[in-house]
């Protein structure tokens, strides 16, 4: 990727217990349009080690600039962006998530009567 192409874009990752398959990261390039994605935490975990994902996302680890790297790849029907976010502090975001609740138990922390009560409210 030529440097010229290279705009740093803020980036939040979010992960909440009571949604706990997933994690939401919010990019916020500058003077542009503040954009949300939701994906399996279980697939972050798995892009710090190789290339995954099909589809919308895709995630692999790289290095630049002799830093670890993970680049994540998002296409929609109206584009398509390509980041890369420093692999430590991905590791750092998801050792939080695993705190707040720990991989394979994330079926105990789903509330699922209350989940079908707000689907079905909505519909």
């Amino acid at each position: 990727m030529p440097d010229e192409s290279v705009v740093p874009v803020p980036t939040e990752l979010k992960y909440h217990a009571g949604d706990p398959y997933a994690l939401r990261a919010t990019f916020c390039p500058s003077g542009g349009r503040m954009a949300e994605w939701l994906f399996a935490r279980d697939l972050l975990a798995e892009g710090l080690r190789r290339p995954v994902g099909a589809g919308d996302v895709r995630l692999s680890p790289t290095r630049r600039r002799g830093q670890d790297m993970v680049r994540i790849g998002l296409m929609s029907p109206t584009g398509q962006a390509e980041l890369l976010l420093p692999r430590p502090a991905v590791a750092r975001f998801l050792r939080r998530a695993d705190a707040m609740v720990t991989p394979g138990t994330e079926g105990g922390h789903l509330d699922l009567d209350a989940q079908l009560s707000e689907f079905l409210a909505g519909h």
